[in-house]
């Protein structure tokens, strides 16, 4: 493709726009060029990834890399890959965007920011237990609260007394009403701007939360095992298996200002304070991150200020209040609100 125009000087200047494609068994699939920001495109046939050939059904996934120069394929964890950047697993451990690996405690039942950048904010509702004696709670993630753009969009691991793996623990609230999307690994939603979409990654529990050109997240719910107990002494109720949320973060086009518990760890001048040779390094900034709801757009040091979340009203019939309405603070969140579509 040619494109012809002026420079400062009225002199005409011809420029081309590089468009790659690939033909994989009779399926053309077109890439961006590498100039301009890609996602990872999903291959809906089978192909053969660099070190094996997945199925559907298969633990990885098979995605063109159109960032590389010849839409490469590569294989990739149908579910998050806590020893890897950009993670937020167990309670809660994170590996920062430098690749280090820091715990953040933060509070049972209340919400902190995880990212914050000026079109994209992350938060989190932790949930925990403090067990007589110790000195501060056990947390584990439970909820994301999303503000991309003038969209809100949350995903929460429900409640489980006792843990069944068939059965499946994720809701997707989108501008405070409830998705329901069906259970089973092929199912999926789109926005109407097409600048959301939800993939299920498994018939239950783990999904593919991908935002337009600016994030991939992976979830997957979890129970504190037995075993865990065991080990860390939880001391884990008979009642409650503390179902929460394994995570794994892709960003694109982070600004240099990003914040967060999770964000500041790509920003170029951070310098983690996780102390090197600690077994478990744990840093501070409750009081920097903590926000007021799952969908608050607000902290001490966020910079989120995009166009208010939740005005875009895509279901006909259903009046919508505007705001972002947290749905996703679960029985424990004390705010009396209760979505469904």
């Amino acid at each position: 493709m040619m494109r012809i125009r002026s420079n400062k000087y009225g002199l005409l200047v011809c420029s081309v726009v590089l468009v790659l494609a690939v033909s994989i068994n009779g399926n053309s699939i077109t890439c961006k060029s590498r100039k301009s920001p890609c996602f990872l495109k999903h291959l809906y046939c089978p192909v053969e990834c660099p070190s094996t050939t997945p199925s559907t059904s298969a633990s990885k996934v098979c995605y063109l890399d159109c960032n590389s120069p010849l839409c490469q394929p590569q294989c990739r964890n149908r579910k998050p890959n806590c020893n890897s950047p950009g993670a937020a697993c167990l309670d809660p451990r994170f590996i920062g965007g430098d690749g280090i690996v820091f715990y953040f405690h933060g509070k049972r039942n209340q919400h902190f920011t995880l990212v914050s950048d000026y079109n994209l904010q992350i938060n989190a509702h932790f949930i925990g237990l403090r067990p007589a004696g110790r000195p501060r709670d056990y947390t584990w993630i439970q909820a994301l609260g999303i503000l991309f753009n003038a969209h809100s969009f949350s995903v929460e691991a429900t409640k489980a007394t006792k843990w069944d793996p068939q059965i499946d623990h994720l809701a997707f609230y989108h501008n405070g009403f409830q998705l329901p999307i069906p259970q089973d690994y092929t199912s999926s939603w789109e926005s109407s701007d097409r600048s959301i979409k939800v993939e299920r990654t498994s018939a239950a529990n783990s999904a593919l939360i991908t935002l337009s050109e600016t994030a991939e997240i992976s979830v997957n719910v979890v129970p504190v095992t037995k075993e865990d107990d065991r080990v860390h002494n939880y001391q884990i109720p008979s009642d409650d298996c503390f179902a929460h949320l394994e995570v794994q973060f892709r960003f694109f086009g982070l600004s240099d200002r990003v914040e967060g518990v999770l964000g500041r760890t790509y920003r170029p001048d951070f310098e983690n304070p996780a102390k090197p040779g600690v077994a478990m390094p744990v840093v501070g900034g409750e009081d920097k991150y903590r926000t007021a709801s799952l969908l608050s757009p607000e902290c001490k040091l966020c910079i989120f200020s995009s166009p208010a979340a939740g005005v875009l009203n895509e279901y006909p019939g259903v009046k919508n209040y505007g705001g972002a309405l947290d749905c996703s603070g679960g029985l424990n969140s004390g705010n009396g609100i209760v979505c469904r579509k």
